[in-house]
C-alpha cells in the first residue's frame, strides 16, 4: 500500500538543497575571490617591486625602426656633385631563424652570383648571433632576387652609401667617410657636422609574429637630409692641374709634385693637387702610408708639408725693402763679376750667373743671391722679420683645411746674421705652398692680402672679410712690373705663355736631408710662382716638383716648374673666360661660361 508522501518533506529536502547550494556557492566565490585577490596582490608586487629576472623573461610589445635620411651634398663651386648619399641595402642572417643553416649559403650565393664558401664562413663564424651581414652593399638585381625569393631568417637593411661620382679626382682633399657614414678625412671631415643627416624614428605596437598594429602619430620623428656643402674648389680647374702634374712628374721622374690656384680677387681656392710618385731604388724623402691604403686618406701636403721656397721668396724681400727706401730699383749695386761676394761677418755667397755691378731691378730679374745679401744687411734684423710676418709666414692661413702647418720660421732669439741673409734668398725658412699663393696674391692685388676661402664666394652676399695692407699700392705696380721682367728677361723666359702676359718668380733649393741635419748636393726642390694676367690679375698659381731626376731633363724651378704653372695658368684663364692680354696673341678667345 503506497503512503502518501507529505509536503512537509518536499520542503524541507528542497530547503537542505538550497541551504547546500547557498553555502557552495559561497565557498566558490570566497574561492574566486581569494584567487583574484591573489592576482591583484602579485600584479601589485610585480609592479611595486618586480623580481629581476622578470624584465629578461618578457619580450616588448613595441618596436622601433629607423628612417635613414641622406648625408649632404658635397658640390664644387659651379654647383657640380663631387660627393652625395644613396639609401642602398645589405643583407643579412639570423641564424636562429633559418630553417636550413647547412644549405643557406648556397641558396644565397644562387640568388646574389657570389661565393658560397664565403658566405657560409661569416655564417659559421657568428652561427650563435641573431644577426649575421653577409653581403654589402646589393645592387638592384640583387635586391630583387632576395625580395622574391622570401626566405625565412634572411632580410635586407638599408644602409646609406656614400658615391664619389668623380673617383679619385680631388680624392685627397675631399676625403671619404668610414662605416658609420661620418667624415674620416678632408672635407668629408671638416664639414662633418654640416653634412650629418638627422634620422628619422617611427614606434609601433606589433604583435607576436613582430608584425605592425598600430602607431602613434606622437610616435614618428621624421627625418631630415644633411645641409649641402659648395666647395670653392672647381673640378674642371682641378682635372686641369692633376693631369699637369701627373704629366710632368713623368718627365722629370720627379719624386712628387703639387699646386695650388687661387682666385686672387675672392681668396677662393679654386684646385690642390698633390702627386706622388714613389721610385725603385731611391731613398724618398716624402712618404704616406695612408695614401697607399686609399687616395682619400692622404695627406693633403699642399697644406700640411713645408718646403723651402729658395728664390720665390725674394720678391717678398725685395719689395719690402724697396718700400722702406733701403734699396732704389735703379741704384747700382757693388755685386761681385766672377768670385762668390763676401759678407760683413765673412760669409760667401755664391750666384748661379755672375753679371758684376747691377741695379736692384736687375738683382731680381736675375735671382741674384749677391744682391739681396747686400740689401739684407741694410735692413734690421726686425724688419727681415717683419717681412716673414706681414706675408703671412711663420703662421696658419686659418682657412679651416684640416692639419694645416704655420711652416718654419727662426725665431727672433735664434736670428743671427746667417739668418738673416739666407731668409733673403729664401733659405732656412719653410713655408706650404698654401701660405705662397696667398702671399704672392698681394702683388695680384692692391697690396693687400686677402683671407682664403674653402666654400665658394657668393657675389651676392657682402660677408666680412678680413683684409689687410701689405704694401702700398705703387710698391706692389712696381714689383709686379719688375716680376714681369722676370717672364722675359730672367729665369722665367722658358715659363712664358703665348696668350696671356705672366710676373712671377723660380726657386730652386737644395732637399734637405730626412736625417741628420744639412742639405743633399745635387737632390732640389724646384718651385715656380706666377700671376696672370699681368693688366688685370685673376689668379695666382704656385707649382713645386719634388726632388727631380736631374739627369732626366734639368732640375731648376724655371726650366721644369716654370712650364708647368703657364699650363696650368693658361688652361684655367681660357676655361674661366679670361681674354687673353699678349698684345700679339691671334688665336681664338674663350668665353666665359
Amino acid at each position: 500500500m503506497d503512503h502518501p508522501v507529505r509536503h512537509s518533506d518536499v520542503d524541507e529536502r528542497h530547503t537542505s538543497q538550497s541551504r547546500r547550494i547557498v553555502r557552495w556557492t559561497g565557498t566558490y566565490i570566497a574561492l574566486i575571490l581569494l584567487v583574484f585577490g591573489v592576482l591583484i596582490g602579485r600584479v601589485v608586487q610585480l609592479k611595486l617591486n618586480p623580481d629581476p629576472r622578470l624584465p629578461k623573461a618578457v619580450e616588448s610589445s613595441t618596436s622601433s625602426r629607423t628612417e635613414l635620411a641622406r648625408r649632404g651634398h658635397l658640390l664644387d663651386r659651379n654647383g657640380r656633385v663631387i660627393a652625395t648619399t644613396t639609401i642602398g641595402y645589405r643583407l643579412f642572417v639570423d641564424p636562429k631563424v633559418v630553417e636550413d643553416i647547412s644549405t643557406i649559403a648556397s641558396d644565397l650565393a644562387r640568388l646574389l652570383r657570389i661565393d658560397a664558401v664565403d658566405i657560409d664562413k661569416k655564417i659559421h663564424k657568428r652561427i650563435d648571433s641573431r644577426y649575421v651581414v653577409v653581403a654589402n652593399r646589393l645592387d638592384d638585381s640583387q635586391i630583387d632576387s632576395i625580395r622574391d625569393a622570401n626566405i625565412k631568417g634572411v632580410g635586407l637593411e638599408a644602409i646609406p652609401i656614400r658615391h664619389y661620382p668623380n673617383d679619385a679626382l680631388a680624392a685627397g682633399v675631399v676625403g671619404l667617410v668610414g662605416v658609420e657614414h661620418t667624415g674620416l678625412a678632408g672635407y668629408e671631415y671638416l664639414f662633418d657636422e654640416t653634412l650629418e643627416p638627422t634620422h628619422g624614428k617611427l614606434t609601433y605596437l606589433r604583435d607576436v609574429r613582430r608584425q605592425a598594429l598600430w602607431f602613434d602619430p606622437e610616435e614618428y620623428r621624421p627625418g631630415s637630409d644633411g645641409n649641402d656643402v659648395r666647395l670653392s674648389i672647381d673640378l674642371v680647374i682641378q682635372e686641369i692641374a692633376e693631369s699637369r702634374l701627373r704629366q710632368a712628374v713623368l718627365e722629370h721622374n720627379a719624386g712628387g709634385a703639387r699646386t695650388v690656384v687661387i682666385d686672387v680677387q675672392t681668396g677662393e681656392i679654386l684646385a690642390m693637387a698633390d702627386v706622388l710618385n714613389p721610385r725603385e731604388g731611391w731613398d724618398e724623402f716624402t712618404s704616406d702610408p695612408m695614401r697607399a691604403k686609399d687616395p682619400r686618406l692622404a695627406r693633403n701636403r699642399c697644406v700640411t708639408d713645408p718646403y723651402e721656397p729658395g728664390s720665390t721668396f725674394k720678391g717678398f724681400v725685395w719689395s719690402v725693402a724697396t718700400e722702406e727706401g733701403l734699396a732704389d730699383p735703379d741704384e747700382i749695386l757693388d755685386t761681385p763679376d766672377g768670385v762668390p761676394h763676401v759678407t760683413s761677418k765673412g760669409r760667401r755667397i755664391r750666384d748661379a750667373f755672375y753679371y758684376g755691378k747691377s741695379t736692384w731691378r736687375k738683382v731680381l730679374i736675375k735671382s741674384m743671391n749677391s744682391g739681396m745679401a747686400i740689401v739684407a744687411e741694410r735692413m734690421s734684423d726686425q724688419l727681415m722679420q717683419s717681412v716673414v710676418d706681414r706675408f703671412g709666414f711663420g703662421r696658419k692661413t686659418y682657412c679651416g683645411l684640416p692639419g694645416e702647418s704655420a711652416g718654419i720660421v727662426t725665431s727672433a732669439s735664434k736670428w743671427s746674421h746667417y739668418t738673416q741673409t739666407s731668409v733673403a734668398m729664401g733659405h732656412e725658412i719653410a713655408v706650404t705652398p698654401l701660405q705662397m699663393v696667398r702671399a704672392f696674391s698681394v702683388f695680384a692685388r692692391d697690396g693687400t692680402i686677402p683671407s682664403l676661402r674653402i666654400t665658394a664666394a657668393d657675389p651676392t652676399n657682402n660677408e666680412f672679410r678680413l683684409e689687410h695692407r701689405v704694401l702700398s699700392e705703387a710698391t706692389v705696380q712696381l714689383t709686379r712690373d719688375v716680376m714681369r721682367q722676370v717672364m722675359t728677361d730672367g729665369s722665367g723666359r722658358k715659363a712664358q705663355s703665348l696668350k696671356y702676359q705672366l710676373f712671377g718668380k723660380s726657386g730652386t733649393a737644395q732637399l734637405p736631408k730626412k736625417e741628420g741635419g744639412g742639405y743633399h748636393e745635387d737632390r732640389y726642390v724646384s718651385s715656380f710662382i706666377a700671376g696672370a694676367p699681368y693688366t688685370n690679375p685673376r689668379i695666382v698659381v704656385v707649382a713645386i716638383m719634388d726632388d727631380p731626376d736631374k739627369n732626366f731633363n734639368g732640375h731648376y724651378g724655371g726650366e721644369i716648374s716654370g712650364p708647368i704653372a703657364r699650363d696650368i695658368i693658361d688652361a684655367t684663364l681660357d676655361y674661366l673666360g679670361v681674354p687673353p692680354d699678349q698684345p700679339d696673341y691671334q688665336g681664338p678667345i674663350a668665353s666665359a661660361d
